[in-house]
């Protein structure tokens, strides 16, 4: 047994500090993949566009060598959009994997507990209420928010003396319910320019992003995704049962609290900058379960990884396929989120 181990696992060893780690081969080998797969989509979708540019002059733009009006196109306009497509899918596939993890339930995601759903609501008020009046640069904020606010009611109305997974989901999916008809009302009620606008939020889309709106999202996705790591335990522990988590020492509520806090602040975070994008939360996390199996210390990292891909793919195909029109990121997630969903729900039909 000892001998297989040793074959199944990496021990990795910090000289400096006395911490070590045991990877899973199979982890490490799917992880490092995917992040070379991310670089190549990288380097690809920089170099792709009215001015195409090859991997090479790429490459020597992000050196410092290249050309200036090559620099000014890829630095300029298209980095600040890969980045931050790369940021939401890594921390919507994280939001995902962790309600799906202390929730139970592998349906489940950012937009049917209603934490989308929150950050739509907040974000077309804004819209409706404050469009020319406040800066346009706080709706992110007001989405934020929103999320939160949504978040809080959720919990607070599934709280009887605890908090189960089926009551949350159960009222998440009422609640989300419930703000998207909100919602719509309010795009029917606003101006045609306004409902133009809140359409486009709604799909999710990452044009004209800012290093402004990298610099914003990403504080956040690095320190919760990486506070998603340290709870990566917890996680599995959860998903065992309350009883079972209980009788190990786990604290199964203050856990659920601090997890769902993480899911909900990195949904927020891409929400506020990207709209909508709907089904990265609920397909990542499948593929990353797929891929390493289902324990969470090697998911995650996967699923991260597997999120990026999906929107900075999206993302490269809504900006080159119809040009020059440039279609919402969240068509092309849907796209493959909407038939994927039907195929799982297909495959457990009889569960």
């Amino acid at each position: 047994m000892n001998r297989d181990i040793v074959k199944r696992y990496i021990s990795l060893r910090c000289a400096a500090w006395p911490v070590s780690f045991l990877v899973e081969r199979r982890v490490a080998t799917v992880s490092i993949l995917l992040s070379v797969s991310v670089a190549a989509v990288f380097i690809l979708s920089a170099g792709m566009g009215d001015l195409f540019l090859t991997p090479l002059e790429v490459l020597h733009v992000l050196t410092g060598s290249g050309e200036e009006s090559q620099s000014v196109i890829v630095t300029t306009f298209r980095l600040p959009r890969i980045f931050v497509a790369m940021l939401v899918g890594a921390a919507l596939a994280v939001s995902g994997a962790i309600l799906q993890g202390i929730i139970r339930n592998p349906y489940v995601s950012p937009d049917i507990v209603g934490i989308t759903g929150g950050a739509s609501v907040a974000a077309v008020s804004f819209i409706y209420f404050f469009s020319g009046v406040l800066s346009i640069h706080l709706q992110p904020l007001f989405a934020f928010v929103g999320a939160g606010l949504i978040a809080f009611v959720i919990y607070s109305l599934a709280w009887r003396r605890g908090v189960t997974p089926i009551r949350l989901v159960l009222i998440g999916i009422g609640f989300s319910e419930g703000l998207r008809a909100v919602t719509m009302l309010m795009i029917v009620l606003s101006p045609m320019y306004a409902a133009s606008q809140a359409y486009i939020w709604l799909t999710g889309t990452v044009y004209a992003a800012t290093w402004d709106q990298v610099f914003t999202l990403l504080p956040w996705v690095v320190v919760f995704i990486t506070a998603a790591f340290l709870y990566v335990g917890n996680v599995n522990v959860q998903q065992l049962g309350d009883d079972i988590a209980a009788s190990l020492g786990s604290s199964v509520q203050r856990d659920r609290v601090v997890l769902l806090l993480i899911s909900v602040v990195l949904a927020g975070a891409a929400v506020a900058i990207a709209g909508a994008v709907g089904f990265v939360g609920l397909i990542a996390p499948h593929i990353a379960r797929k891929l390493v199996g289902p324990s969470f210390g090697g998911m995650l990292p996967v699923s991260a990884l597997t999120g990026a891909l999906i929107v900075m793919l999206a993302d490269l195909v809504a900006r080159t396929a119809f040009s020059p029109l440039d279609i919402p990121v969240g068509v092309f997630t849907a796209a493959v989120g909407a038939p994927f969903f039907i195929y799982l729900l297909y495959r457990t039909r009889k569960q």
